[in-house]
């Protein structure tokens, strides 16, 4: 049997990581994995996280399974942070996922199981998971324009008008905010005008909010959702804490299916939990208990909260300055869409020969496509950074 295994495609992120740990420069920079590092290069543990682990460690008295769906007051405690206070409660449907990614595939999982001839729409660019799953799982997929490459802006024009394309049914990807790879958002007014869309052509949103925290702040991140729930009769949303909590290694996701009526709930509750048995049964619990005792503290939440602001204005600064010291080098400010996008990733435009350049020349690492992460830089590396964008020719 495993004699007939075709070789898999290496992934080009684990690669990067690979080729970047046998360089033996010092001054080598990792701009490709897609974590938050600090100023030192390092992804610390949360003040927060470390608190309630210290509490978990101390209280907790069984290791014994949780639920199907995982633990509810988990999947409560997310769902306020994510939705707010109007959150639909008698149409919301959770289950508890390793990890964001494991969202997204519980997700697509129940598009299959609901729409098997659904098409799924996601936008050009977008992370290159979610194309793989859905290819492994034999869901259609189309895309639609999203990223103008020269203006560094979203596509507004060429986004509605290729989802006016879809079919009514059809699942629309949407991420929640800080787009990766290319750090271009949706304004409010437009998320409103997807929402409409939406409605208008019988298509189910699927939101993917990873980032929530790393862009404008926590309730301006989820803003844009927000008034999507508010107008759709049905959506699904992907939740991950690997990034604004910090627990990466943790897996702690949480997919919500917003249900068409009430009395629909217990149907969709019913589906998840079962797609939770046949793929791993009972979800971690580890990180959804920190994430669940950290935003049920009031002290312990907000210190979360006034270290996640910190890492946010953190990488603001680090688009600012970046964008300044190109516009020093070119004399224009055509990499002023640096400091206009939100979250850990923008593209540079650069082409794969010229990510290899840099590379090759100054130690700068990076996906093929030019998507970088802000949030590998630092004050001392920024000029060395745009030196490298500058001598490739980008």
């Amino acid at each position: 049997m495993l004699n007939a295994l075709a070789e898999q495609p290496p992934d080009k992120i684990l690669a990067l990581m690979a080729a970047f740990a046998a360089d033996p420069r010092a001054a080598k920079i990792d701009l490709g994995v897609g974590v938050y590092k600090d100023a030192t290069g390092q992804t610390p543990v949360m003040r927060a996280v470390k608190a309630a682990e210290r509490r978990l460690v101390a209280d907790q008295t069984t290791k014994t399974y949780t639920g199907l769906a995982g633990d509810p007051a988990f999947a409560e405690a997310l769902s306020l942070l994510v939705l707010g206070p109007a959150t639909p409660a008698d149409r919301l449907a959770m289950a508890a996922t390793p990890g964001g990614t494991g969202a997204i595939r519980q997700g697509l999982e129940l598009m299959r199981m609901a729409a098997p001839e659904a098409t799924l729409w996601l936008s050009d660019p977008t992370w290159p998971n979610h194309p793989a799953i859905a290819k492994y799982l034999g869901i259609p997929v189309r895309t639609y324009r999203y990223f103008d490459a020269e203006a560094g802006a979203v596509d507004w024009d060429g986004m509605m008008a290729d989802l006016g394309g879809a079919a009514p049914g059809d699942v629309v990807m949407l991420h929640g905010c800080c787009h990766n790879p290319t750090g271009a958002d949706l304004t409010r007014d437009q998320w409103r005008d997807v929402a409409e869309l939406c409605v208008a052509r019988g298509l189910i949103p699927f939101v993917d909010i990873a980032y929530q925290g790393f862009g404008d702040g926590l309730e301006a991140d989820a803003a844009g959702l927000r008034e999507l729930v508010a107008r759709v009769p049905e959506a699904l949303i992907g939740a991950s804490c690997s990034k604004n909590f910090g627990i990466y290694r943790e897996r702690t996701g949480l997919l919500m299916a917003l249900a068409p009526s009430p009395a629909r709930l217990g149907i969709v509750q019913g589906a998840l939990a079962s797609l939770n048995r046949l793929n791993f049964s009972f979800p971690p619990d580890h990180g959804a208990r920190v994430v669940q005792t950290i935003l049920t503290d009031d002290a312990l939440r907000a210190d979360w909260k006034a270290e996640l602001e910190a890492v946010r204005t953190g990488m603001r600064e680090l688009r600012e300055q970046l964008a300044l010291a190109l516009r020093e080098r070119t004399g224009s400010d055509r990499f002023g869409f640096l400091a206009a996008h939100r979250g850990m990733f923008s593209l540079l435009g650069a082409s794969p020969a010229q990510v290899e350049a840099m590379r090759r020349d100054h130690g700068v690492y990076m996906v093929g496509d030019s998507r970088t992460n802000i949030a590998g830089l630092n004050r001392e590396t920024v000029p060395v950074l745009a030196d490298a964008i500058v001598a490739a020719g980008v």
